[in-house]
Parts: structure tokens; sequence; C-alpha cells
């Protein structure tokens, strides 16, 4: 199945919110895949090093596609096709990983000793104010604009955002919205982070690229010569922050295309 992708989404990004990218890659004559949430299903719970997440991916996988597939995933969606291909190369072709977390030995480390010490959300992105977040507007032009008006979401091109505001909301029961990844499972998604990638070392058996954010600071030059040494990870860079799919969707989706059809 080279014309297949399959897409895995970041930590509180629900895969449809990434349509712009899709889009590009269905033109492009791809088909394209994905589980809209991970760790959302009670079967599949979140636990230190994400096995249950990757246990989610590779069942899907497994259920979803008839043969080997591109796997495109920005960071945790990365890391989760990475461990997935490690534990079946058979499902991948290619995994390709957006400025995802994959750390050298001695950052792991420190990851490792956050958890330990008990204060690994406060080195996390997600922090406590995960779960004070808003969580209900009244309609989806109301996500929209309370987003838009957010430092954070400010870079984010406008139709993502309008796709966020409506793929990455549901009826809250009261015919207003709320937000489809639950910020709980945001929450220990963060606090659950892989510290064991040194494990790994030499068993990754499919090609790997890594698109590192030219403004993000994901992973550091210790991180991905420990990439190049031991996964064999081609290493490009792309504009923007982490979050550079949802700040230029077509570029970023065409970049990918490029890594898939080289030259």
């Amino acid at each position: 199945m080279d014309n297949t992708i399959h897409f895995a989404h970041a930590n509180s990004f629900p895969a449809p919110i990434y349509r712009q990218l899709h889009g590009v890659w269905q033109q492009a004559g791809y088909e394209v895949g994905f589980l809209p949430c991970s760790g959302h299903d009670p079967h599949y719970p979140v636990s230190d090093g994400w096995p249950q997440l990757v246990d989610e991916m590779v069942s899907h996988m497994r259920a979803r596609y008839s043969g080997p597939v591109h796997g495109v995933g920005h960071s945790l969606g990365g890391i989760l096709l990475f461990l997935s291909a490690i534990r079946a190369p058979e499902l991948f072709r290619s995994v390709v990983l957006l400025d995802s977390p994959l750390l050298s030995p001695q950052r792991a480390f420190g990851i490792w000793l956050a958890k330990r010490l008990g204060f690994i959300q406060n080195v996390t992105p997600g922090g406590t104010g995960t779960l004070k977040r808003r969580d209900n507007w009244a309609s989806v032009a109301s996500v929209y604009d309370y987003f838009a008006r957010k430092a954070a979401f400010a870079r984010w091109a406008p139709e993502v955002l309008h796709d966020y505001a409506e793929l990455g909301t549901e009826d809250n029961g009261q015919g207003g919205r709320r937000l489809l990844f639950r910020p709980q499972v945001e929450h220990d998604i963060y606090g659950t982070l892989p510290h064991h990638y040194w494990q790994l070392r030499g068993q990754l058996q499919v090609p790997m690229h890594y698109v590192a954010g030219e403004g993000s600071d994901v992973t550091r030059p210790s991180d991905l010569a420990f990439m190049q040494k031991h996964f064999g990870a081609s290493i490009h860079w792309h504009p923007g922050s982490h979050l550079f799919p949802m700040e230029q969707p077509q570029a970023s989706a065409a970049f990918v295309l490029n890594l898939l059809q080289p030259g």
C-alpha cells in the first residue's frame, strides 16, 4: 500500500483537525487514514511510556490496512508510530516524525528523574494548567473567537483554526461545544513521556525521516545525532515552531510528500 498514509496526531489535537494536510495528500493520490483520538479508549489506558497507546495504534492499523503503509506523525503521534514500527515493522513502509520528542539518553534520563521525583508536569507543555483550561463554549464560532485571541494560536493558519474549532470539539450535551480531546487525557500523556529510547537502539527496521521545526525547542543536536546513529534517521528542517503543521499546513504537507516521493 505504497499510496497510503497513516497519520497520527499530537497530544491534545485530534487527527481530524489536520484536514488541510490530509487534503493535500489525498489530492496527490494517497489514501489517508488515522486514529481520531489516541488515549481515549478505556481498553488502552495511558500509562508510563505509552505501551497501551502503542497497542491501540498497532491494533487499529492491523484492522485498517491490508499491507504496509507510510506512517506520518506529529509530536506524540510520531513517537507512537516510531514505537509501533519497532513493535510491528511489517505494518510500515516508512515513518516520518514531525518534531516528535525522541530524546537522547541524557535528556531521557532527565524525563525519568522528573517522573521519579514527581515534577514531570513542571517540565512539560501540559502542567497543571491543562486541567484548568476552558472546556465549554456556546458554539463553534465562539470556540474559534476564543482561541483566535490566544497568543499560542496566533501563528496558526486561519483554516486550521477553523478546523480545530469545528472538528476539535464535540457537542457538550447542552447545545454547546466542548474539547474532543479531553484535558485529563492530555495531562496524563504529558506526565508519562517515554524515557526508554536508549533500550531500543538498532531495533528500527524501516526507513525513518525526522522533520524538526526550525523555531522549536523540542529536540537538541544530541537528540538528532542519537536518532541518526541508532535509528538511521534522515534529518530535515522545516520553518516554524513545534506546531509548524498548523502554521503552514500546505507547505508541511508538500514537504512530507517530497520525503515519500524522493526525486
